[in-house]
């Protein structure tokens, strides 16, 4: 990770500009987690998806298994391999360095596997397609540092040990790979006053439950694969859908161009068309439950990286409707 990057030096010069604010963030984050007794309320479950207790995936009974438009035939167990995930469409994407296409054993797992060859990822984990490769190596190194951690600490689990195993030059390979990579349409965000009623399945990922049902939404996201099938196989054209509470679409546009009391102003940093500027990442079209997490991660203070202090101000006032408004939206637009 050696070298002097203009940005990366603007950044921290920022954050050091921004370091007041963590006071805010601190009383701010108190206030609004504290539950009865001064315990922190835990982190709402619709946004920290975690696998529902005793569920497992049917045994692999050996079945080849193909997805549309791909020539491939793999098992389940294949599928599932952490070190050699499925490339359904290698003519889609430039050629996979060794880290993102298989990682190292024992314990460096293929980048690909979780953020997926076109690198738009499913809503358990980030889409990195188009963001800088400086942006991404930073997160390594706070993941390495212990200074980028969830409010739910298995959902960083993965993340904090694949960062400590890596080499430099493997972070430095896989964020290069990723930042060449296009952002596109990947999530379909609908409003709505029902939704599916769900479970939580292997690798976190939330599904619509087989025997269908609903329930209303209240004050929460439900983000779903299109295809639940396709989405197991991990078919990297099997997109995603959001359901938002109704109205949350334009009182997060609100939120984002104006703010309000002092709360939410995007554009400065990550730019007038929210899709980031420099190391600033882009926020458009992303996954909402994921952005959901990181707000929430910011203000509960376990996520305290070189940018961190640059959210300061702007998550400290918001509330738990103003992050579903806000997300939806970013989520709402084109990247």
């Amino acid at each position: 990770m050696s070298g002097a990057h203009p940005t990366r030096h603007h950044a921290r010069a920022s954050a050091r500009r921004w370091r007041s604010g963590w006071a805010i963030l601190l009383i701010a984050s108190a206030l609004l987690t504290s539950g009865v007794g001064g315990q922190e309320a835990p982190p709402p479950a619709w946004a920290y998806p975690v696998m529902d207790p005793g569920f497992q995936r049917p045994p692999d009974d050996g079945r080849k298994h193909r997805v549309p438009g791909s020539a491939s035939e793999l098992t389940q167990t294949e599928i599932n391999d952490p070190f050699n995930p499925p490339d359904w469409y290698p003519n889609e994407h430039p050629p996979m360095p060794p880290t993102v296409a298989h990682g190292r054993r024992p314990d460096v797992r293929a980048c690909g596997q979780c953020h997926m060859p076109h690198g738009l990822g499913h809503p358990e984990s980030s889409g990195l397609a188009g963001l800088s490769a400086d942006y991404i190596e930073q997160q390594m190194i706070d993941y390495r540092a212990g200074r980028r951690k969830s409010a739910v600490p298995a959902r960083a689990a993965s993340m904090i040990a694949i960062a400590g195993a890596a080499t430099d030059a493997e972070v430095r390979e896989a964020a290069q790979y990723f930042s060449r990579l296009k952002a596109a349409k990947w999530i379909r965000v609908v409003e709505a006053e029902t939704v599916p009623k769900t479970f939580v399945g292997a690798g976190n990922m939330r599904h619509a439950t087989p025997n269908g049902g609903s329930e209303p939404i209240g004050q929460r996201i439900i983000e779903i694969p299109e295809n639940s099938e396709l989405a197991e196989l991990r078919d990297s054209h099997s997109s995603f859908v959001a359901y938002v509470p109704v109205g949350a679409i334009k009182r997060g546009q609100a939120l984002v161009a104006t703010g309000s009391d002092g709360k939410a102003r995007c554009a400065g940093c990550h730019g007038p068309d929210l899709k980031g500027v420099g190391e600033m990442p882009a926020l458009a079209g992303r996954s909402p439950i994921y952005l959901a997490r990181q707000l929430m991660d910011f203000q509960r203070g376990v996520r305290n990286g070189v940018y961190a202090s640059l959210m300061a101000d702007a998550v400290a006032r918001l509330n738990e409707r103003d992050i579903i408004d806000i997300t939806a939206y970013l989520a709402s637009l084109a990247p």
